[in-house]
């Protein structure tokens, strides 16, 4: 890193021109397994910080410090269109459960490997002079600290509250059931949040290796916004991948137990592959998927459905592959998310009910964490999911309420899932 950086500002310092305008600079950076850019981000005192890996591991990127701020995406890419900004500038960040809001940033550096190539590419941008924003650069760079290995995490629950409570909860479900018998929606997803207090600070960093660790075939996105607060998590859902006009998304839904033991977790991948309910709560997804998107795309080629494995459940994954009619990032944002997953169907009642009704704002939970730019953008579906502030953590649980769903076993089905979330983001 070291080195690349004294290229960077060997670069910087040639002439630039006391006018506005978009500019970077590119260094390639030599791969090694000694470096790892979630431990170089959290060894920096600049903010915010972000952190994405596709989860087939094939593309990485970590950017660090802000040269614009955009508050939602349909901003960030008025400012790529507006600035005829390169086709390779890069904005990454979070969309919140409400699509319409968002933190997003046009990062000072942005590390970022594809496959087996890897660049530093340092950002400048002024609606005045790029020779002054030149000088800005060169101070940034001047503050950065050696990346050091990540701290194991270690810290010790003292309080733990649910919002809402058991009570109030089953009060929810009951209220839900009724509006699903008046036929108001078919389905909504009602969810739970989990405050964990502990003795220390929580390091993102530090919770985000812990997850990239175990979690396998997972996007893994952390994006701190400053030293004390932060949203990470990993998840296996994509929620659109774009290149050019080609667009890839996906219905992931339906799911059964995993198994460590590779024979006993292919035995339930089939019984989830041929089980009926689970097939048909699929196609409704699919369905969904493909009417949003059937006016804004040529033919769309649904792929046969696959068991998804992972740590602890198996999922039954279908894959919506089209082309779009013009690339258009901002209204595959609005037709995507939030996703019927993560909401319900149809989306627009089941969203009026949540924010009716649920007690806590999700902000970021159930949103999506990716990066886009004119020539490709990737976004994935923001759940398995813990919000740091501090020594606080915020962990979320959902269950799709439908006909007939019990209150009882609902809030049994949420204890397992914040059960599995505990486990495995409090693991030193």
């Amino acid at each position: 890193m070291s080195i690349a950086l004294e290229r960077l500002r060997t670069q910087l310092a040639q002439a630039l021109p006391a006018l506005p305008g978009l500019h970077h600079v590119d260094v390639s950076f030599p791969l090694n397994d000694a470096f790892d850019p979630l431990a170089w981000l959290g060894s920096q005192v600049c903010y915010p910080q972000f952190y994405w890996q596709q989860r087939n591991g094939d593309e990485e990127l970590a950017g660090l410090g802000a040269v614009a701020h955009f508050s939602s995406l349909a901003d960030a890419s008025r400012f790529l269109h507006s600035h005829d900004a390169p086709d390779s500038t890069r904005i990454c960040g979070l969309n919140a459960f409400s699509p319409e809001q968002g933190n997003l940033f046009l990062p000072r550096l942005l590390w970022q490997r594809t496959a087996g190539v890897a660049t530093l590419r340092l950002q400048l941008w002024s609606e005045t002079s790029l020779q002054e924003d030149a000088q800005s650069a060169l101070a940034f760079l001047a503050q950065l600290g050696e990346a050091k290995p990540v701290r194991p995490l270690l810290v010790q629950v003292q309080r733990e509250t649910h919002l809402p409570q058991r009570a109030e909860w089953l009060d929810l479900i009951r209220r839900a059931t009724d509006a699903i018998a008046q036929g108001n929606f078919e389905k909504v997803v009602l969810a739970r949040a989990t405050d964990l207090y502990f003795n220390q600070p929580v390091n993102a960093a530090s919770l985000m290796a812990a997850s990239r660790a175990l979690n396998l075939n997972c996007y893994h996105f952390c994006m701190m916004f400053d030293a004390e607060n932060a949203f990470l998590g990993s998840t296996p859902e994509r929620l659109w991948r774009r290149r050019g006009m080609l667009l890839r998304t996906e219905a992931l839904a339906g799911t059964v137990a995993s198994h460590s033991d590779d024979s006993q977790a292919q035995r339930l991948g089939e019984w989830l592959m041929n089980d009926d309910k689970n097939q048909r709560e699929n196609m409704l997804v699919v369905e969904d998927i493909c009417q949003r998107l059937q006016h804004h795309a040529r033919t769309l080629e649904v792929l046969p459905a696959q068991v998804v494995r992972l740590r602890k459940v198996q999922h039954l994954r279908r894959c919506i592959w089209t082309e779009l009619k013009q690339p258009d990032d901002e209204l595959c944002l609005n037709l995507l998310q939030p996703t019927a997953a993560v909401a319900g169907l149809p989306r627009q009642p089941a969203r009026e009910f949540i924010q009716r009704n649920e007690p806590f704002d999700r902000e970021w939970y159930a949103g999506s964490a990716g990066y886009l730019s004119r020539e490709q953008s990737e976004f994935c579906v923001a759940l398995r999911s813990a919000r740091v502030r501090d020594a606080a953590l915020r962990l979320y649980a959902g269950a799709g309420i439908v006909r007939g769903s019990d209150p009882e076993q609902e809030w049994q089905e949420i204890e397992n899932k914040a059960a599995g979330l505990r486990s495995l983001l409090l693991r030193d």
